[in-house]
């Protein structure tokens, strides 16, 4: 008996014996009609059941759409309220999955995927033959439903589940089921659409049919009518500018000695009580600070405000940018490595009773590392980060090479280089973190997808130089990434466990969740492979690397939005989410996509990937306080009733961070970060503009 036929006939015998013992859920439990279905889906799915509202049966509809394509929808008439805390519809698939895909994680029995994280909703299971996903309705739910829908995936008992439940939030970022879900009396919809995979490209990238879809069906149309912008970008990138070197200039434009040469940038941080309007006293939310670092880059942001000061012929801000680029050449070097941030003493300052977080000023000033990693929270004795070095470093030689020949650039990227390369393991990956005393390799990260950076970088730099080491170290960096992580998805990075969402640090690093099958995910270090895919492609023509970095990017956009909740009270189409256990929409790092995106569609030429480019530098502006958003505009006000004019250009880094939004501005942040916010926003806009012509954006 083959495993396939032992296996459907144990699920056969599990499921007789379940519905024996327990004939029903709640007040009932029905069988979708499987018959009904096209006969391609009646092979690759052994069951669905869900439950009755109450005590009433759903009306079955079932509609093939097209070929491996099903949409299913449930429609129950209620003769009265109904209250009933929890709804199910389970799918069996008919075959052993071995890779699973979901959007957030549901480690316990507990959790359940809720609505609030639905930006391309879709759960995902494969084998060597054959795949299922399943794509909850969101045109039912754009309509607003009684309670709020849910999905889960539990891979031990190969379950795909759909649901209706009220939840809150457990920790940051992850959700459970709480009781109190009500449906009036009336029609109640629930649907989903089947998708059946057979073909080999499909699953090879098992990404890219669902993502065409929810492209063709909802992205596409509204960012036609102007979800989340319309019209020109120039006004909002202007706003950045006046806000951080006018109205707010006194919080944000940094500059000072570093012996006897001069340098500035933006200071890593704002919040809003550093409004000129804010009418209490400044109470300052983290140290006084400017980084380089794979989030908040001030020489990234420098090389937009250069951009744009040389196209309004605007020398003070020239000069503001070329002040940035001296303090990031200014930064220490220990054997080839170098620090990614200079900080401020802090101190408390005690007023009227309260307490207040001030700097002491640049006179105190040292060097450090972000902050971020699994080692201390004292920048001062962080360690070298292989990551944040490596951004620096790229960015020092797109800037000779686009900008100016400051030799000084290549140089130091180079000496850098030389270092890292000593670094790099058998396997070929480059370490996470390095001991600020030893040098040596520290204890995580050591074989991640952090690696892809290096090889950008790398990369970069043969290009440059034509020296065939820099080549050859990247290449055999980006191979290592290739066997060991695109495949499985261990997209593991420092945000996803060293930043706001510390679930599963350090137990689950380098493992999977076995409810879900998959690890804890950031898409941020997908966006890096991406593009090193992209790079390695270009430098050696191998197509190998083109479809990896296709099926990497697809999975990058997995987690950009397609639609607009009514649960969302902001713009959100072809914004990002983070990861598979937090909360944001409309996250900063969309800008940092939008260019990559765009080259896959330039050299594909795919239409989607164009649109869905432009549509996430767009969305990169969104959250920004200005009259040109009126959605997020009355949600900041809503919080922050102070604001005016003069805090044009204020811009949260992402929205509903927390898990929750409300109508009154939940959802709503209260700090700024220049490098992480309106300053990337507008580099990223600055840098397409000159790459692809001003004629892209209309």
């Amino acid at each position: 008996m083959n495993k396939r036929i032992y296996y459907l006939l144990v699920i056969s015998f599990l499921s007789l014996f379940s519905s024996l013992l327990f004939p029903v859920r709640v007040l009932g439990e029905e069988l979708l009609e499987i018959r009904k279905l096209p006969k391609e889906f009646q092979a690759v799915i052994h069951s669905i059941r869900f439950d009755r509202l109450g005590s009433i049966k759903p009306q079955q509809e079932i509609k093939n759409i097209d070929k491996g394509l099903v949409h299913v929808r449930l429609i129950f008439d209620l003769p009265a309220e109904i209250k009933q805390d929890d709804w199910q519809l389970t799918i069996q698939p008919a075959f052993i999955p071995d890779f699973n895909w979901a959007p957030h994680i549901t480690p316990g029995d507990m959790n359940i995927i809720d609505q609030h994280v639905f930006r391309s909703p879709a759960m995902i299971v494969t084998d060597n033959k054959q795949g299922l996903a399943v794509i909850p309705d969101i045109n039912i739910m754009k309509n607003g439903t009684p309670t709020r829908w849910y999905m889960d995936m539990i891979a031990p008992e190969n379950k795909l589940v759909l649901g209706m439940s009220e939840t809150l939030v457990s920790g940051h970022v992850i959700y459970e089921r709480k009781e109190g879900a009500v449906y009036p009396k009336g029609r109640v919809e629930f649907g989903f659409y089947l998708m059946k995979y057979a073909d080999k490209e499909d699953l090879e990238n098992p990404f890219r049919r669902p993502l065409k879809f929810f492209w063709t069906n909802w992205g596409e149309k509204l960012n036609e009518e102007g979800n989340p912008i319309k019209g020109d970008l120039e006004p909002y990138v202007d706003y950045t500018y006046n806000w951080a070197f006018n109205t707010w200039k006194d919080a944000v434009w940094q500059e000072f000695m570093l012996g006897d040469k001069k340098v500035g940038a933006p200071v890593f941080i704002v919040n809003t009580t550093q409004s000129p309007n804010y009418p209490g006293k400044v109470n300052e939310r983290e140290f006084l600070s400017i980084w380089n670092q794979a989030w908040f880059s001030s020489l990234r942001s420098a090389s937009g405000l250069y951009r744009y000061a040389r196209r309004k012929g605007n020398k003070g801000l020239l000069n503001k940018a070329l002040l940035s680029k001296e303090l990031a050449l200014a930064a220490p070097m220990k054997e080839g490595f170098f620090y990614g941030l200079i900080g401020t003493e802090m101190e408390t300052v005690e007023t009227e009773g309260k307490q207040y977080n001030r700097s002491k000023g640049w006179d105190t000033y040292y060097w450090g590392n972000s902050n971020r990693n699994p080692y201390t929270w004292d920048a001062r004795k962080s360690p070298f980060h292989i990551l944040d070095m490596s951004w620096t470093a790229i960015l020092m030689l797109r800037w000779y090479e686009e900008l100016e020949k400051d030799e000084r650039l290549l140089e130091y990227a180079r000496k850098y280089a030389d270092a890292l390369l000593q670094k790099q393991d058998a396997k070929g990956f480059f370490p996470g973190w390095l001991d600020l005393d030893t040098l040596e390799p520290m204890e995580y990260l050591n074989d991640s997808p952090e690696t892809s950076m290096s090889v950008t970088f790398l990369l970069k730099l043969y290009e440059l130089t034509k020296n065939e080491k820099y080549r050859s170290s990247a290449l055999r960096a980006i191979d290592a990434v290739c066997k060991e992580i695109v495949p499985v998805g261990r997209w593991e990075d420092f945000e996803t466990y060293w930043s706001c969402c510390r679930l599963g640090t350090p137990e689950w690093i380098g493992k999977k969740i076995e409810r879900n099958n998959m690890y804890k995910q950031c898409n941020f270090s997908i966006f890096w492979t991406a593009e090193a895919l992209l790079d390695s492609y270009r430098i050696t023509k191998n197509k190998e690397y083109l479809k990896l970095g296709q099926r990497t990017l697809d999975e990058m956009l997995m987690t950009q939005t397609v639609w607009q909740p009514p649960y969302i009270y902001v713009n959100t189409v072809g914004g990002f989410g983070v990861m598979n256990a937090d909360g944001e929409w409309n996250d900063s790092r969309q800008s940092l996509f939008a260019e990559t995106i765009l080259q896959y569609g330039k050299l594909l030429n795919k239409k989607e990937y164009n649109e869905r480019g432009l549509s996430a530098i767009r969305a990169s502006f969104s959250m920004m306080y200005c009259p040109e958003n009126p959605l997020a505009k009355e949600q900041w006000e809503r919080v922050w009733p102070f604001f005016n004019e003069k805090d044009y250009g204020f811009t949260m880094e992402n929205y509903g961070h927390d898990g929750r939004t409300s109508k009154d501005g939940i959802g709503i942040g209260e700090f700024t970060i220049y490098d992480w916010g309106n300053g990337a926003a507008a580099e990223a806009y600055n840098r397409i503009r000159d790459k692809f012509g001003i004629e892209i954006f209309r």
